[in-house]
C-alpha cells in the first residue's frame, strides 16, 4: 500500500460486450494535487471515471477489474453514493442542475437541511420545515469559498450565463461534506476565454485548501497552466505519468497520439500519385454551419478533384457540422463551389442535385429508413434524384422492381452486407451492417464527390478494413473525390492526400499524413509548434 496517494486506481481493466476499451490502466492523485487525465477521444477517460464514481453503466455490464484504494486501502466503490461517502465529486460536462429552480435550491438539492416543528414531532422529519436560513447560508459560504460573491445565491438558474452555471455546480460539490477529491470533466469546453481562466483559478485555490482534482481536458495549454502532473491514456492504455514541470507540450502530444500505424488498406490499391492544383472539385470561402455543438467559422478551404481529402479533430470542434452544412441540414453562411459552380445550400437536396453524396455519422436518425427494406434504402435517393430504377408505362414511371433487386443484391454481394436477402428491414440489421447499406445507396448514387461522416463509427476490425478499402478504391478506379470526417486520426492519416484539423470551429491547420505525431496531437489541441517548442 502506498500511502502518498490520496487515490490508486490499480490495473484497471473493462470490456463492453467484448471491446476491450480498458487494458491494465494506473493511475494516482495525491492530496492537493491538481492531476490532468489526458488522451484523444475513445482513449478510455471517461470509462475509467465511471468506474471511480461507481456508474451503474459499469455494474450492468459486468463491472471491472482492477482496485480502488483511497489513502492507501482498498475501497470497493459500487455506486455514485459510495463515491460521495469516500469524498469524490464530479463537476459534469453536462451541466446536472434544474433551471427552474434557484442557486441554494440546486446546490443543496437531495442534501436539504431540515427544522423541526411541532408536527414533526408527533409525526415524523416529512413534516419538518425547510431552514431556508440556514441553506442561504452554506451556499453562500460555498461560493464565497471559490470566489463567485457576484453570483446570489437566491438568483434563478434560468437565464444565468454558461459560466455561472458551471460555477454553481462547483459550488455545489464544495458543499458537501468531506469532499477530498473533484473530478472536472471537460469544465472549459463551454466557457469563454476569460471564464475558463476564472475557472483555473478556481481550480488552483480548491487544490490549496488540500482537495484533489482530476483534471480531464483536451487543451494541453491548460493542462500546463494548472496541473501539478498528468496521466496519458492512449487506446485505453496507460502510456505514462508526467510531472508537469519536467515535461513539454510537444511531449505530451507525442505520447497521446503516437502509435504504431497498422495498414488500413492494402499497398496495391493505395498507390500514390500526382494531384493537379488547378482542377477544384469542393471550395469553400468565408463558409459557417450554425450546427449545435458542432459550429463552423469562416472556412477557406480546397478540396481537389480525385484528392481524399480528410477533416478531423475532437469532439465537438465542428468537423461534423462541415458535412451537415453541405447536406442543407443545417443553416450555412458564406459559399460553397461544386465543380466551380455554387451550391444554394438553403434548397434541400441540392448537393445530391450536383453529384455530391454523403453518409452520415448518425445512421439511424440521418443515414437510414430503418422500416424499410434493405433494397428500399440502397436505391431510394438515386430513384428520388436520378430516376434510376424506374421504368415509364405510357406517362407514368413505376419501380423496375427486377433491376432494383439485382441492383441490391449486387451491393449486398460488393459490401459483404450481412443479411437474409434485400428483403430485410435495415432497422433489423446490426451497426456495422447498417452503416454499409449507408455506403451502399451513396455508391449507387455514382457521386463525383461522395462525403463520408464517421464512416467506421460502431463497426468491426473486419467490417471497417473493408469499407476504407472501398472508399479507396472509388477513389482510384472511378476518380471520385472522397471527403473524410473522422474522430480515428490513424484512418485520415493511412488514407487521406490532407488533412485539415478543425478546433474551436475553426480549420487550425492542414497537415501532410506524414507529420509527426507531436505535429498532430499539437494542432488538435489547438496549439501551434513554434508555442509549444
Amino acid at each position: 500500500m502506498d500511502e502518498q496517494y490520496l487515490l490508486s486506481m490499480n490495473n484497471i481493466s473493462k470490456e463492453y460486450f467484448g471491446n476491450r476499451v480498458l487494458k491494465g490502466v494506473n493511475l494516482q492523485v495525491k492530496p492537493g494535487e491538481i492531476h490532468a487525465l489526458v488522451g484523444e477521444n475513445g482513449a478510455g477517460k471517461s470509462t475509467l471515471m465511471n468506474i471511480l464514481f461507481g456508474m451503474p453503466v459499469i455494474f450492468s455490464t459486468g463491472g471491472f477489474e482492477g482496485e480502488i484504494q483511497i489513502n492507501g486501502e482498498p475501497t470497493p466503490i459500487d455506486s455514485p453514493h459510495k463515491a460521495m461517502d469516500c469524498g469524490i465529486g464530479m463537476v459534469h460536462q453536462e451541466f446536472m442542475l434544474i433551471p427552474e429552480f434557484n442557486v441554494t435550491e440546486n446546490i443543496k438539492l437531495g442534501r436539504e437541511i431540515g427544522e423541526t416543528t411541532a408536527l414533526s414531532r408527533f409525526f415524523g422529519k416529512s413534516l419538518e420545515m425547510l431552514n431556508w436560513s440556514r441553506m442561504n447560508r452554506e451556499a453562500r459560504a460555498s461560493l464565497d469559498s471559490i470566489g463567485m460573491s457576484n453570483i446570489e445565491e437566491y438568483a434563478k438558474i434560468a437565464g444565468m450565463p454558461i459560466g455561472y452555471k458551471q460555477f454553481v455546480e462547483i459550488a455545489r460539490e464544495i458543499d458537501k461534506t468531506g469532499i477530498k477529491l473533484l473530478v472536472f470533466d471537460e469544465p472549459t469546453a463551454v466557457l469563454t476565454e476569460g471564464e475558463a481562466d476564472r475557472l483555473l483559478e478556481i481550480m488552483r485555490l480548491i487544490s490549496s485548501k488540500g482537495i484533489a482534482i482530476i483534471f480531464i481536458t483536451h487543451r494541453l495549454t491548460e493542462v500546463m497552466a494548472v496541473a501539478d502532473s498528468m496521466t496519458i491514456l492512449r487506446d485505453g492504455e496507460f502510456v505514462a505519468r508526467e510531472e508537469v514541470k519536467k515535461t513539454s507540450l510537444a511531449r505530451i502530444a507525442e505520447l497521446m497520439i503516437g502509435r504504431k500505424i497498422d495498414k488500413l488498406v492494402d499497398e496495391n490499391v493505395l498507390e500514390t500519385r500526382q494531384l493537379s492544383e488547378d482542377r477544384v472539385a469542393l471550395e469553400f470561402e468565408n463558409w459557417s454551419v450554425d450546427m449545435p455543438g458542432e459550429t463552423v467559422k469562416d472556412m477557406n478551404v480546397k478540396i481537389l478533384e480525385g484528392e481524399i481529402f480528410g477533416f478531423g479533430g475532437l469532439a465537438g470542434q465542428g468537423k461534423i457540422g462541415i458535412a451537415n452544412g453541405i447536406m442543407g441540414l443545417y443553416e450555412t453562411q458564406g459559399d460553397v463551389y461544386a465543380f466551380g459552380k455554387r451550391l444554394d445550400l438553403s434548397k434541400l437536396g441540392e448537393a445530391l442535385r450536383n453529384d455530391i453524396a454523403f453518409v452520415s455519422e448518425d445512421r439511424r436518425g440521418v443515414g437510414l429508413l430503418l422500416g424499410e427494406s434493405i433494397e428500399r434504402n440502397i436505391t431510394f435517393s438515386a430513384m428520388q434524384i436520378k430516376d434510376e430504377f424506374l421504368k415509364r408505362i405510357g406517362f407514368i414511371k413505376i419501380l423496375d422492381k427486377a433491376k432494383a433487386d439485382q441492383h441490391a443484391r449486387d451491393m449486398i454481394d460488393l459490401l459483404d452486407i450481412r443479411c437474409t436477402g434485400p428483403s430485410q428491414v435495415a432497422g433489423s440489421l446490426s451497426g456495422g451492417n447498417q452503416q454499409k447499406v449507408c455506403l451502399a445507396r451513396a455508391i449507387t448514387m455514382k457521386p463525383k464527390i461522395l462525403i463520408v461522416s464517421e464512416p467506421t463509427r460502431g463497426i468491426d476490425i473486419g467490417a471497417k478494413k473493408l469499407v476504407l478499402e472501398h472508399l479507396t478504391k472509388m477513389n482510384r478506379e472511378h476518380g471520385t473525390t472522397i471527403v473524410m470526417i473522422s474522430s480515428e486520426l490513424v484512418e485520415l492519416r493511412s488514407l487521406c492526400d490532407r488533412i485539415a484539423i478543425v478546433s474551436e470551429g475553426k480549420v487550425f491547420s492542414i497537415m501532410q499524413p506524414d507529420d509527426s505525431d507531436a505535429a498532430f496531437g499539437l494542432a488538435m489541441a489547438g496549439v501551434r509548434e513554434e508555442v509549444a517548442a
